[in-house]
């Protein structure tokens, strides 16, 4: 049979089973083992069971257990409460004042969460009735939250970071560095949009409030010293060479289990709950892992990935055109698949043209992680908007067109990073070169 029509039957397949509404995982496990029983000679149920346990039985996937059971701990926590005390009284000078907070508390936050959707739901819970009862816009309140919320996805550690290591063999713990200096470009772009925003809207900017002596900043601050110390501790002991990611994330849990205690937030209750949460989460994770992987070799006997990255290369197009055509493909796509699916579904087929056309795997791990962060605020299933969407009970559209400025500024970030890799693969360079 033709390649092209084997290519074309499977993605009919595969769209079929995801429009029925079953699991995504159950769904590649199907596609994969009718492609294996009608085109593959090779024996189906052994191919299963050990391409199940060489993807489950991944040294790289220890960590992400124990990082999603981090974020869950301190989601239940009153870090969020801190994070806001510590940082509002130093943000009310600046153009956009407190709008400020909620980019910057999803930044930090997300540096010890690795979850999107729990960075948007621990700041909002939060800041939003914070912002809104200060007579704040209450568009750009929302906006802001949808997009600094993506920070998760992209500030380590980041889970899917760890699930593209995983599906790529790459370090992860290089894979963390690289993320660190776009994410703090994505900030930076974010509040400088605020800022810019609010200096031509000043009528929609709230009376100013009185200026809090320094000294009395100063003593706020403390309240951002326990989450600090966990950021230091879980990527400093990565980037220092002192910790393995997985180790790193053992050394995260204990410490975000004693800064909830300390606050008096842990108990029998909170911590069956972010054992639980993490349990499901990380299971969830495990098994779309495991069908990707049966698919992933399922295709490499049929010859797809190897004579699509044939077919690609006699196309002769740059890098920049192939970053182009995959940004738009990865785009419509995560308008329809959470992120953890796009990567496991995708990087199988991808991986050989990204390698033919020379990009670096590292560097490639940030840009496609950057375009999945704007599927995160994208309809019909932008997970971001979801969250916002509970908890402000606007439609799921409006919250997206609030979020619209955000997205294009995440354009903005992939440009920046394809015309200065650097920005990407300098962190870890030089932690290789230490």
């Amino acid at each position: 049979m033709d390649l092209s029509l084997v290519a074309l039957l499977l993605g009919i397949g595969m769209l079929a089973a995801l429009a029925t509404g079953i699991w995504v995982a159950v769904a590649l496990f199907a596609v994969a083992l009718a492609a294996m029983m009608v085109l593959v000679s090779a024996p189906a149920g052994p191919v299963l069971a050990t391409t199940v346990w060489g993807a489950s039985n991944s040294w790289d996937l220890t960590a992400l257990p124990m990082f999603i059971w981090m974020g869950e701990i301190l989601f239940r926590s009153r870090l969020s409460e801190d994070m806001f005390a510590g940082l509002s009284p130093w943000m009310r000078n600046l153009p956009g004042r407190l709008l400020h907070v909620n980019i910057l508390g999803c930044g930090i936050f997300a540096a010890v969460s690795g979850s999107s959707a729990a960075t948007t739901a621990t700041i909002g819970r939060m800041s939003l009735p914070e912002l809104k009862q200060r007579g704040y816009d209450e568009r750009m309140a929302i906006g802001t939250l949808a997009g600094s919320g993506t920070l998760g996805l992209l500030i380590p550690p980041s889970i899917i970071l760890i699930v593209y290591g995983a599906a790529t063999e790459q370090s992860i713990a290089r894979l963390f560095m690289a993320g660190v200096l776009p994410g703090a470009m994505l900030c930076l772009l974010f509040m400088g949009y605020v800022a810019i925003w609010a200096l031509l809207n000043k009528e929609k900017m709230p009376a100013k409030e009185e200026v809090i002596p320094f000294i009395e900043r100063l003593l706020a601050t403390r309240r951002l010293f326990p989450v600090i110390g966990l950021i230091v501790g879980v990527i400093g002991s990565i980037y220092a060479g002192l910790a393995s990611p997985t180790e790193a994330a053992a050394i995260g849990v204990m410490l975000a289990l004693l800064l909830s205690w300390v606050s008096g937030t842990l108990n029998r209750k909170s911590f069956a709950e972010a054992l639980m949460g993490a349990t499901r989460t990380s299971c969830m994770i495990a098994f779309i892992l495991a069908g990707a992987a049966f698919l992933t070799v399922a295709m490499g006997y049929t010859g797809i990935p190897r004579e699509l990255a044939a077919w690609i290369g006699s196309l002769n197009l740059s890098p920049y055109a192939l970053l182009i055509a995959l940004t738009l493909f990865f785009v419509v796509l995560g308008c329809f698949l959470d992120g953890i699916s796009v990567v496991v579904l995708t990087t199988s087929v991808i991986l050989p043209m990204v390698e033919q056309a020379g990009l670096d795997l590292i560097w490639f791990g940030i840009y496609l992680v950057l375009v999945v962060e704007m599927s995160q605020i994208t309809p019909p299933v932008g997970f971001n908007l979801f969250v916002l969407q509970g908890m402000t009970g606007y439609n799921i559209f409006k919250v997206a067109r609030m979020a619209l400025p955000f997205f294009l500024l995440m354009i903005l970030a992939i440009v920046l990073i394809v015309a200065f890799p650097g920005l990407a693969l300098w962190l870890p360079q030089t932690m290789l070169s230490n």
